[in-house]
């Protein structure tokens, strides 16, 4: 009956027929097997209860749109797993960045640029979610391969390197402060960067062969918009992204290339 009984709590844990079979085998409900089972039960359960909390923000979501609406929503959310995973929007920002950026300022800049899901998710914030894996999965414009912008695609003239990752943290203060773009150290930080990429001195030549070249790249700032939405909590005021504090920049870069040829 003892074992009977054991049997029957250990199934009210819903523990595996298989680990309750090893457990009742080792008759030492306090030795390693049993810690392994709970352990490994409590890994699957959290993974399973995010899935359920994924799923009923799935619900909610449907359950709030008008009737033409839901078409639409159900192919997005359908497009993500539950919980989803950030495997898509890493393969999309590894191709689309500069193919010499060093690993390091890779890696810095997919953990800013790549939200993770949260656990527990409002629905506008997996729709977000839903909308940027659409985003980074759709083929580019004309199928002709990665959707890489024009100014990373320039060689540098020499072997040097970008070594300066410092600009998206440094254009945050002005950015948190509503400051409009403008010319300071923000601005410097970014082209210091970009002319190490380029082997090329900071020129006002260089800034504005810079400027044009931005200003012709595709834009992606519905993405930047969707990052905000999956980071922010209802009611929060969103954080500067990278996507907001490039678009400062290029905005300051442009209004500089500006004011310097109106004065040569």
């Amino acid at each position: 009956m003892d074992r009977l009984r054991l049997i029957r709590s250990l199934r009210a844990l819903d523990l595996p027929v298989s680990e309750v079979h090893r457990i009742v085998e080792d008759e030492d409900i306090s030795g390693p097997v049993l810690e392994a089972a709970v352990a490994d039960r409590l890994s699957e359960l959290g993974t399973e209860i995010s899935a359920l909390r994924w799923r009923e923000a799935g619900l909610k979501l449907l359950a709030e749109r008008a009737p033409q609406e839901r078409a639409e929503v159900l192919q997005l959310v359908g497009g993500v797993t539950s919980p989803p995973t950030t495997d898509s929007l890493a393969r999309f920002w590894r191709a689309w960045l500069p193919l010499r950026m060093p690993a390091g300022a890779v890696s810095a800049f997919l953990a800013a640029a790549v939200p993770q899901p949260p656990a527990e998710p409002a629905p506008g914030q997996l729709l977000a979610f839903a909308q940027l894996h659409s985003f980074v999965t759709r083929p580019c414009p004309g199928d002709t391969g990665p959707c890489q912008p024009s100014a990373h695609q320039f060689p540098p003239t020499s072997g040097r390197r970008c070594s300066t990752t410092g600009w998206p943290r440094r254009t945050s203060w002005p950015l948190r402060r509503s400051r409009p773009p403008r010319a300071g150290e923000a601005l410097d930080c970014f082209v210091t960067a970009s002319a190490a990429s380029y082997g090329a001195p900071d020129t006002p030549g260089f800034r504005g062969l810079l400027a044009a070249r931005l200003a012709a790249d595709p834009r992606i700032d519905g993405y930047w918009e969707l990052v905000a939405q999956v980071n922010t909590p209802q009611g929060a005021r969103p954080d500067p992204t990278p996507g907001t504090a490039h678009e400062w920049l290029v905005s300051a870069l442009s209004s500089v290339s500006m004011a310097d040829a109106a004065a040569s």
